[in-house]
């Protein structure tokens, strides 16, 4: 995870989403850029980025209405990611995400 990577402790979210909708709120930019705001994402994960460890090089871009970290990017590296699944069918603008995302 690239929050683990930069210092951030993952854990057990408390709620397992394997195959579950969620919507998902942003910033607007980087690979959210041009996108509905909140948007609908698939979700496939038991781990989590605990937020409050959050390094100080990692600025939180996704959440869920419970705060739930969905998207994380390097304050200074072109390093991004997500903790959903664009590529989904069930999610919204699934194409977009990743068409900006290339365009990094």
């Amino acid at each position: 995870s690239i929050g683990q990577v930069y210092g951030g402790e993952v854990v057990r979210a408390k709620e397992l989403m394997h195959g579950k909708t969620s919507m998902i709120h942003h910033d607007g930019d980087s690979v959210f850029k041009g996108l509905a705001n909140p948007f609908e994402a698939t979700r496939y994960h038991s781990i989590i980025v605990k937020k409050e460890s959050l390094p100080d090089c990692l600025e939180v871009t996704a959440w869920t209405e419970d705060g739930i970290i969905m998207g994380l990017k390097h304050k200074e590296l072109n390093v991004h990611g997500v903790q959903f699944h664009p590529e989904s069918i069930l999610t919204d603008s699934g194409k977009q995400i990743l068409q900006n995302f290339l365009n990094l």
